[in-house]
């Protein structure tokens, strides 16, 4: 029977989605206005926008898998040293479990009931939440996160490849530059929720990104035509 993933799980596969959708939008925008601000034709642009596709794909991936192992190496090796904590000094775990919920304003009797029960439910669980900060059923896979950066680089790479290699050539730049806007914008939104962070904020913060990289590889390709 195949492992169910939680909500936490499906949430960091998620995040490398979209983030892997808005480094190939905004990677990929930036090679392919650079070289159409060197170069007119549209097989050289189209080109080299597909090689950076290719190297983004790769190197996206490979630096998910890594990142993401090497975070899960360091709680595997938290973890060891949680459960030799456990067995030579159980008490102690005990009380800093109960200290942390009466830091957070729970009353000494509560806090000693509601310890005891997580801590004879899970104490590994319990004391590695406390003093970590991180849930050991929920580490993600570097794998699926690797698999979800390989697929989302590229498909967020196919809107400034389409745009630049398809629209006429005198306004290919400006509908580019429109249409990674809007991208930008949806992925920006998107990080947003994933991170409970402020929507208004991403937006703007990751449309400027994109209109600074595409103004700038623009320039970069205009001084070598």
């Amino acid at each position: 029977m195949a492992h169910k993933q939680t909500l936490a799980q499906r949430i960091n596969i998620l995040r490398a989605s979209v983030m892997g959708a808005n480094d190939g939008i905004l990677s990929v925008a930036g090679i392919v206005i650079g070289v159409a601000g060197a170069a007119t034709s549209s097989y050289a642009i189209l080109i080299s926008g597909l090689a950076g596709t290719l190297a983004g794909t790769i190197s996206m991936a490979m630096g998910e898998y890594v990142s993401v192992n090497t975070q899960k190496d360091s709680q595997k090796m938290a973890i060891i040293q949680q459960t030799e904590r456990l067995k030579e000094d159980y008490d102690h775990e005990f009380k800093i479990v109960k200290q942390k919920f009466t830091e957070q304003g729970i009353k000494e009797e509560l806090s000693q009931r509601a310890t005891m029960e997580l801590m004879t439910q899970d104490a590994l669980a319990t004391t590695m939440r406390e003093r970590y900060g991180f849930n050991i059923h929920d580490l993600t896979s570097p794998y699926a996160a690797a698999i979800a950066s390989m697929i989302s680089f590229p498909t967020g790479a196919i809107l400034p490849l389409v745009s630049i290699t398809f629209f006429p050539i005198h306004i290919r730049i400006m509908a580019t530059v429109l249409a990674v806007i809007a991208a930008l914008a949806l992925t920006g939104y998107s990080a947003a929720v994933l991170g409970n962070s402020n929507r208004y904020r991403a937006v703007v913060r990751n449309i400027i990104a994109g209109i600074l990289t595409m103004i700038v590889t623009y320039f970069i390709g205009h001084l070598f035509a």
